[in-house]
């Protein structure tokens, strides 16, 4: 009978404990004022505050909140981070499509590059130049030349080897050929490296 009561003290004991709820976890500080005060309180008041402003962080950055509570502002946010998720997929799958195109480009030029000498001909273009002095050293030039990979670098080095002072230019490509146009003044060497 003895082990009867005290587990029915024992009982009893829990659930006044249970029923006095938050009391029942705070420890009594004084007697006379009847104030009570949580061991963790500090502890727990810096962890909700550093949550709400993660939350307020949170909110900020996602474009689209649809209610201030803290589930939905969550909730918004995995919804606007899986956007940003596909977005960047369909980036990628575009860059890779236009690396694709880019890498099956230079073939198809080498091609046309290589065919400017029949396109030259079968519309009778002849290669060209014409030079007219305009006044004192400047030049008027016109050229007509076969499109050729690197033409127009070789062009200009012969044009600075010359020294020349390119002012106005003017490049076009048709059928095959380059037609370059320009002002140019002719510089003395001595001239050009004195400056």
């Amino acid at each position: 009978m003895e082990f009867v009561d005290t587990a029915l003290d024992d009982f009893c004991m829990a659930e006044e404990e249970t029923s006095a709820g938050r009391m029942g976890r705070r420890r009594h500080i004084g007697d006379e004022t009847g104030e009570f005060k949580s061991k963790n309180l500090h502890a727990e008041r810096r962890r909700r505050e550093k949550l709400s402003g993660r939350l307020l962080e949170l909110r900020s950055q996602v474009p689209i909140i649809t209610n201030m509570n803290k589930a939905t502002i969550i909730t918004d946010a995995i919804t606007y981070i899986k956007e940003l998720q596909k977005c960047v997929e369909d980036l990628s799958n575009q860059l890779h499509e236009m690396e694709a195109a880019t890498e099956e480009e230079p073939a198809t030029k080498s091609y046309e590059i290589d065919d400017t000498k029949d396109q030259m001909n079968q519309w009778e273009i002849e290669p060209e130049v014409k030079v007219i002095q305009v006044d004192g050293s400047k030049l008027w030039i016109k050229i007509v030349f076969q499109k050729k990979r690197g033409g127009f670098t070789k062009l200009m080095e012969a044009m600075n080897v010359l020294g020349c002072d390119i002012t106005d230019t003017s490049l076009t490509t048709s059928k095959g050929a380059f037609l370059f146009t320009s002002s140019v003044e002719v510089i003395s060497k001595v001239q050009k490296f004195s400056r």
